[in-house]
């Protein structure tokens, strides 16, 4: 029997929750009750999996709309210019024979630190469902529409996490090819910045807001406390002290830690121009600051997008100097910080593009859509570095060897995260669902990446 999948999203909302966002609708007052209800609310899996937890954090570049996989990672200088188009030049890296496409000089300093897979494969060519394949390795079009890595973190993690800022965040813009949360309801949704982080002042949805200094906002804080005869007179009741809980936390946000870690004037200027003076590279250096204070799991959706069907080549040249900087700058930096080794970074897109460059008009010399074989990049958190997994053909059109499905990257960082991606999810009316599909649901797998681990 069909399941409809707007109600099944649909979590009902405790009356402690209503409570809540009736006396404080405000979007950072409302952050701060998700965090509660996420830990008290929903009742998460066990993390099963024995053994040292490698993976704390997890920071994901998604590279929305799909990077080619032949100008970048996996280049094929041999194949003619209907393949390589402008880019036949390639760079060899700090990690001997091993080379990358040659606009990305500062990432060839530093391929001892990450791995290279560069036949990932699902064959599948649709922006929303191949988003929804990569981000959550459950076949699209199934009766249940499931949550992606993220929610699944936010999940398994919330119990154990002591942090003011939300467990799942994204910069700054969430990429809406599907709703990350699935079944698992609006509290496991990701919270999404916005504003801009290479702007003078980031001005992050409910936490940093336009025009309203920090005396203000305490002051709204003095009077609020003040005018509340009812809070005040009820102290005692259970309901209305988790309100003044979650009103607490938000102004935690509002004026201490939440603020404090988007506030990039605290960096030196210096580490700010070295992770580059643009939206991307800023937004890894807010990354690195969140998991620098326990946040589970941080998206970047790389502003701008790579669906470059027109005006590829130009694209290129303007956005892969950028991913560049900022990707090498993080991994550096969370190296600096004693971070990689607990933090799992993987950058990739939902595809690549298709590896012979298609000249015809209304293109004239782009590349489209491929989920035939593309590359991730992964890096820390009990990932290898130096290492490249798979191998495409001469032309990077399909897969030579080692092919590596969603369900694989997926579920080898699980593993070291130490989340049983076997584990039983909660679904609000009661469906059999788990955090990966099992084998005899006919998931496309060929192991762990056990060779990198």
């Amino acid at each position: 029997m069909s399941i409809n999948h707007s109600a099944e999203s649909r979590i009902q909302i405790s009356r402690r929750e209503a409570l809540r966002r009736g006396f404080y609708g405000a979007a950072a007052l409302s952050l701060a009750g998700q965090r509660v209800s996420v830990a008290g609310d929903i009742i998460p899996p066990t993390t099963v999996i024995p053994g040292k937890v490698k993976a704390k954090s997890v920071i994901q570049i998604f590279l929305w709309g799909g990077m080619s996989h032949n100008d970048t990672w996996d280049p094929k200088p041999d194949s003619g210019p209907d393949y390589t188009g402008e880019f036949a030049k390639t760079l060899p890296t700090n990690v001997t024979g091993i080379q990358i496409g040659g606009l990305f000089p500062e990432l060839a300093k530093q391929a001892d630190k990450f791995s290279l897979i560069r036949s990932m494969t699902h064959r599948n060519n649709g922006h929303e469902t191949a988003a929804y394949l990569m981000q959550t390795g459950h076949a699209p079009g199934e009766r249940l529409a499931y949550p992606s890595i993220g929610a699944v973190f936010a999940l398994f993690k919330s119990p154990g996490y002591k942090g003011r800022l939300p467990p799942y965040v994204v910069l700054t813009q969430p990429q809406g090819r599907f709703s990350e949360e699935g079944f698992l309801g609006p509290r496991l949704k990701p919270f999404a910045t916005g504003g801009d982080p290479n702007a003078q002042r980031f001005e992050v949805e409910g936490i940093v807001a336009r025009g309203i200094t920090d005396d203000r906002q305490k002051a709204r804080r003095d009077l609020l406390g003040k005018m509340n005869t009812m809070g005040n007179a009820m102290s005692a009741n259970t309901q209305l002290v988790a309100a003044e809980e979650a009103k607490k936390q938000a102004y935690d946000l509002i004026l201490g830690e939440g603020k404090n870690v988007f506030d990039l004037s605290r960096e030196k200027p210096e580490l700010r121009e070295r992770y580059g003076r643009h939206t991307f590279g800023q937004d890894c250096l807010v990354a690195r600051r969140m998991v620098e204070t326990g946040v589970p799991y941080v998206v970047i959706n790389y502003p701008g997008g790579w669906d470059t069907h027109k005006d590829h080549f130009p694209t290129m040249r303007r956005q892969c100097p950028q991913l560049d900087q900022g990707l090498a700058m993080l991994l550096q930096d969370l190296h600096d910080h004693g971070l990689l080794e607990s933090t799992v970074v993987w950058c990739c897109g939902e595809f690549g593009r298709s590896p012979k460059v298609d000249w015809q008009p209304p293109w004239n010399g782009g590349r489209n859509h491929y989920g035939n074989v593309f590359s991730v990049l992964v890096a820390g958190g009990g990932f290898k570095g130096g290492r490249i997994v798979g191998e495409s053909d001469a032309k990077g059109e399909e897969v030579k060897t080692r092919p590596v499905y969603p369900v694989d990257l997926l579920g080898s960082i699980y593993q070291l995260a130490g989340i049983d991606s076997q584990a039983r999810l909660p679904h609000p009316l009661g469906a059999e669902a788990y955090v990966l599909p099992h084998a005899s649901e006919g998931a496309k797998s060929a192991g762990l990446l056990t060779e990198i681990m």
